[in-house]
């Protein structure tokens, strides 16, 4: 291992480990009730006493998560593509898209509920909607940033405008589309969250580490509660790291015109 990979994991682990001491220390010495926050070693083992419990809630939000990031990644980009091929469309959409990103989901949830149930659609739609944005304007902007002088040259060649658009605003397109889901993931899970716990529930859809963490608030199992977040935050980092991973797959002329070395 080179030593610029081997600083990447020892760096974070030792921020990482830093943190977790100074917390653990913080609660120990009497500086915090375990009610207001609970130190390291009780939220460690209550992931361990209640790993089926998370394991089944994480389950239901990993879905909603990633097929939110996956709608999210499929509309944001068409949309962006429609908007860059129609200026009459983008002048239409673009401040509806803006404002889309204002709109609290308490008060339209009822209506998603109303239309679709209690299933896992109506939240779908609230996490696409909420990352929908990040990709939307990336893309746009990859779009509108493609070297005017590499497209004269196309046409010079006869190129059609599709042709056009799949030589060199494609290309472009792409790795800003992943990178706009990649910014997206920051709030996806926070998204989900909102989703869980803004459209409701029967007794057979309350399930979710969102609900599991409004439900461990009200019972004051705070180290439980903590727990649950961990959870997300280590799936929220495996996801952008997938992604990350995906984009240097899909689009390797990317890292390539980054100077970036695998």
């Amino acid at each position: 291992m080179s030593t610029g990979k081997a600083l990447r994991i020892v760096l974070p682990a030792a921020v990482l480990v830093a943190l977790v001491g100074g917390w653990e220390i913080y609660v120990d010495t009497g500086g915090v009730s375990q009610f207001v926050l609970p130190a390291p070693h009780s939220v460690a083992g209550a992931l361990w006493n209640n790993s089926e419990l998370l394991w089944s809630n994480f389950k239901t939000t990993a879905i909603e998560v990633v097929l939110g990031i996956l709608l999210a990644l499929l509309t944001g980009f068409s949309a962006a593509v429609a908007m860059h091929f129609s200026s009459t469309l983008r002048r239409a959409l673009y401040p509806l898209a803006i404002g889309s990103q204002a709109v609290p989901f308490a008060v339209l949830a009822p209506t998603l509920v109303f239309w679709w149930g209690f299933g896992i659609f109506p939240k779908l739609v609230i996490v696409a909607v909420i990352c929908f944005f990040p990709v939307l304007v990336t893309t746009l902007d990859a779009l509108w940033s493609v070297d005017p002088d590499q497209l004269k040259l196309l046409r010079t060649l006869d190129a059609s405008r599709w042709q056009a658009f799949r030589l060199a605003e494609a290309p472009a397109a792409l790795p800003a589309a992943i990178s706009g889901a990649k910014i997206a993931l920051a709030v996806a899970v926070i998204a989900a969250f909102i989703a869980e716990t803004s459209t409701g529930a029967t007794a057979g859809s309350a399930t979710g580490l969102g609900w599991e963490i409004v439900n461990d608030i009200t019972a004051l199992q705070t180290a439980r509660e903590y727990a649950a977040v961990v959870v997300l935050m280590v799936f929220a980092v495996a996801c952008f790291y997938t992604l990350a991973l995906a984009e240097r797959r899909l689009a390797p002329w990317a890292h390539r015109s980054r100077g970036e070395v695998s």
